[in-house]
């Protein structure tokens, strides 16, 4: 065995032998009343003085660390729909996009408007040869009533 083995076998010992120490050190003071009794009183204090600064910043209107990470969770909440709003819109206008590209929306539309300016001067020109037809009048000789 080299010197190196030997050093992590005794490393591991020491430390093992010094957990165990430990452990059993803390056993014997929580088991002890005096002890015990001292570290549930301090505790207590601590709850009493977490609740009287909790009542002095209400006092002064000054938010605690309590209100403060309630805030902060519901503006992560606020920010998590926000997200997921805002990916919402980008899908929603992708395939408008995609929908107005692909059926050609708009070159369809100038072709339909070109069709109906062409059918409205046919429709014209054949209202203007009808033997029948009636001569335009303005309007404000409509207006006119002929006494007769």
């Amino acid at each position: 065995m080299s010197d190196y083995d030997e050093a992590d076998g005794l490393r591991e010992r020491l430390t093992k032998q010094g957990e165990d120490t430990l452990g059993k050190l803390a056993e014997d003071l929580m088991a002890n009343p005096l002890v015990a009794g001292a570290l549930q009183r301090a505790f207590d204090a601590r709850e009493k003085a977490a609740s009287a600064q909790e009542a002095a910043l209400g006092a002064l209107m000054l938010p605690s660390a309590a209100d403060i990470e309630r805030l902060t969770r519901r503006v992560r909440s606020v920010s998590q729909r926000l997200e997921g709003i805002e990916d919402g819109i980008d899908r929603l206008d992708e395939r408008v996009a995609a929908t107005a590209t692909a059926a050609g929306l708009e070159s369809r539309l100038e072709a339909i408007e070109n069709h109906l300016a062409a059918l409205t001067k046919e429709l014209h020109g054949l209202h203007a040869a009808l033997p029948t037809a009636a001569k335009s009048v303005s309007p404000r000789q409509e207006r006119l009533k002929v006494s007769g």
